[in-house]
């Protein structure tokens, strides 16, 4: 899938984690090859900061989420002796 960025290189703020991610991946592979000259390898690096940036908002969202849906069955959120929410690990399910 290619992502392709709007406004000279700039992504949305409404760009989904996985289209970020995607971009991403392509950027590093580029930046790697070591075939782009000085200057795209910086607009380059900008682009990636940006999605970086939108990977971390979506994360921390996700994370919020999961935080109010972790609920003892009082309905108040569990929280631990360090005042933050309890979490659980999750475990991928064997196929």
């Amino acid at each position: 899938m290619k992502c392709t960025p709007v406004n000279n290189n700039t992504p949305q703020d409404s760009t989904s984690f996985e289209t970020a991610l995607s971009r991403l991946e392509e950027i590093l592979e580029r930046m790697n090859g070591g075939t782009i000259s000085l200057d795209e390898s910086l607009k380059l690096y900008e682009e990636a900061d940006q999605l970086i940036a939108i990977c971390n908002k979506r994360l921390n969202e996700a994370e919020r989420k999961i935080e109010i849906l972790v609920k003892n069955r009082s309905g108040e959120l569990a929280i631990g002796s360090d005042d933050k929410p309890l979490v659980q690990d999750y475990k991928i399910p064997s196929a």
